[in-house]
């Protein structure tokens, strides 16, 4: 039997998106486009006709697109419509995005779907900050083709004078952006000048017409010759019937993925090789390329979770940071400030996010600029530099776009979105890269961390017991482990001491600061080899510091790590999963400590 592989399409497409200010034409160009290619359905342009007639309303092109009731009632388009059209070169795809301000979010969901664009601006009302606004956030997702269209010709008697004033400021705005439209067309929407076919009524221009506009443009190389970049969707894992298969899903952003290529996941750094792609009653494929969602089994079975970014050996890979310089366009009514937490999504990750730093803010109706500024307002671009709650794999906005898109989220609602133009340094970068490099060289088992957790009947997971000094904090350690021990898992007790004056012995002592770092990572590279044995590991230290915690989350996946605090800790304050107080009995604090892990599915109770 034959292998099947991807099927590709034999004819070009386009996604097209049109943008420009509230009543300035977008939908009538779009109606008066179909209807002089001949791509309406029969009969709907007599049908929309008629409609009009019955309502004793004029009739307009824009009535074609703005099917919602509550938008033909309003005159304005609230959320972006797709249309379909082919000319003599190729299939489009136009999405008709909002150009009213309150909708500036829907209009940049459409264009981020979108690899050229048409801007349309009014002759008669001329640029307006929502003009200048869109061409910004064009250039912000990273569009370049564009052919800006100045419509409504016949209302300023078809005059060249206006045409060139309008392009000559708006060349202007433009430039500093980069932004070099392709074309400047004088446009009538509702006459059809310059739409499908040159106008005797505009004979003083020699370009093209909306039309063979959108023809010149040519499509991008494929993101098949890209490196590859899937984001991990999820992974699932089978049981019944001695199906012990573990199938990672996700679509590919970019490049292609075969069967026998050995992958790499990022941030982790963990690798595997590709056994088979997997799926529900389709034939078997043994490659595929950008734009498919697919499900794949591992030959060495690595844990890897949502949002990790998978690349093929040898290619470049994605950057990996806690910290980034971004461009963002803020949507939210209330100003984005350092003194909010919010959900930064990137592909399939999900991290929490602060701003840090706002580098300069931007009025994006006018380029003005302001540095140093302390927050972003409603409608304002800035570079910022933001602070995640762990690090992530990503692109910069220059190497590939989609995997450098992002969305910040709070309470259920997008508040704004941008690329990252950098990743910036952070004090753990050392230990990640250090982690990074380890799990690419580690030789894995052929028994996994799963099955050993599911003989042991338990999760893995580190238990770090923290407190000031004074506190008998072994004493609890040794107790819970006792506890566990004689309920039949596997758990191990390691205390500080038998590092400093094993593993760590070689340590020098000129630079005291970077001494207590290193013992850090190393009893976090110890932890890891205890989890990936599938053990609970508990460990005992002085006052646990942000600083500490970071480092022992960089090197082993902070899921599996608890904290626990007795008495009062007074170094900075991590988030602690426990505090148990001070005077509590020994078997109280045991008693407290096991509820917990098995609230969290480390323990089945028992």
């Amino acid at each position: 039997m034959q292998t099947k592989t991807t099927t590709e399409f034999t004819e070009e497409s386009m996604n097209i998106v049109i943008v420009g200010h509230v009543d300035h034409g977008k939908s009538t160009v779009i109606g008066r486009l179909l209807a002089d290619t001949g791509s309406l359905p029969e009969g709907k342009l007599e049908a929309v006709r008629r409609n009009c007639e019955r309502n004793a309303k004029p009739f307009e092109y824009a009535f074609l697109l703005d099917a919602l009731k509550q938008e033909q009632a309003q005159g304005i388009t609230i959320d972006s419509s797709r249309v379909f059209f082919k000319s003599a070169r190729r299939r489009y795809i136009i999405i008709d995005a909002p150009g009213h301000i309150e909708f500036l979010k829907n209009m940049i969901t459409g264009a981020a779907r979108a690899e050229a664009a048409l801007l349309v601006i009014d002759a008669k009302e001329g640029i307006q900050e929502n003009s200048r606004r869109h061409g910004f956030l064009l250039s912000l997702l990273g569009i370049r083709k564009i052919v800006v269209l100045v419509n409504k010709m016949d209302l300023v008697d078809y005059r060249q004078s206006v045409f060139e004033s309008i392009r000559e400021e708006f060349n202007l705005f433009l430039a500093p952006l980069n932004i070099h439209p392709a074309d400047y067309i004088p446009v009538s929407g509702f006459h059809g000048d310059n739409i499908a076919r040159q106008s005797p009524n505009l004979d003083w221009f020699k370009g093209s017409s909306v039309l063979s506009a959108l023809d010149s443009f040519e499509k991008a190389p494929p993101k098949t010759e890209q490196p590859l970049r899937l984001p991990v969707q999820d992974v699932y894992k089978f049981t019944n019937y001695g199906d012990d298969r573990r199938i990672i899903a996700g679509t590919i952003a970019s490049g292609r993925m075969r069967v026998g290529e050995k992958v790499i996941f990022y941030p982790s750094g963990k690798s595997t090789t590709i056994k088979s792609f997997e799926g529900f009653n389709v034939p078997q494929a043994t490659s595929y390329q950008t734009g498919n969602p697919v499900g794949f089994t591992m030959q060495d079975q690595i844990f890897v979770q949502r949002g990790e970014i998978a690349t093929q050996e040898g290619a470049p890979p994605p950057k990996v940071a806690q910290r980034i310089r971004v461009s963002l366009f803020w949507l939210g009514k209330e100003p984005f400030t350092p003194k909010k937490e919010y959900l930064f999504k990137l592909g399939t990750a999900k991290v929490k996010a602060t701003l840090e730093k706002v580098i300069r803010h931007i009025d994006s109706s006018n380029l003005s600029s302001e540095n140093e500024s302390a927050e972003v307002g409603r409608h304002h671009v800035a570079e910022c530099i933001l602070k995640l709650g762990k690090a992530i794999a990503f692109d910069l906005s220059e190497d590939n776009e989609i995997t450098s898109r992002f969305a910040l989220v709070d309470e259920y609602e997008i508040r704004g979105g941008g690329i990252i133009l950098e990743d910036l340094t952070d004090a753990q970068a050392w230990v990640r890269d250090s982690a990074i490099h380890r799990n690419i060289k580690w030789e894995t088992s052929f028994i996994s961390m799963e099955t050993r957790m599911e003989r042991n009947n338990q999760q893995s997971a580190l238990v770090v017991i923290s407190g000031p000094h004074g506190v008998d904090k072994k004493q609890v350690a040794k107790a819970l482990e006792a506890h566990l021990f004689s309920s039949g898992k596997q758990v191990y007790y390691l205390g500080i001491g038998s590092i400093i004056h094993g593993v760590d012995a070689d340590l020098g002592v000129k630079d005291p600061e970077h001494k207590d770092l290193e013992h850090i990572r190393r009893l976090a590279e110890i932890a890891h080899i205890m989890l990936d044995a599938g053990m609970i590991l508990i460990i005992t230290m002085t006052d646990i510091s942000t600083e500490d915690l970071e480092i022992i989350k960089t090197v082993i996946n902070p899921e599996r790590i608890e904290v626990i605090n007795i008495g009062k800790n007074t170094e900075s304050h991590p988030d602690f999963d426990l505090i148990v107080p001070n005077d509590n009995p020994v078997e109280s604090s045991v008693s407290l400590i096991k509820s917990m892990m098995q609230d969290h599915g480390i323990l089945f109770r028992f």
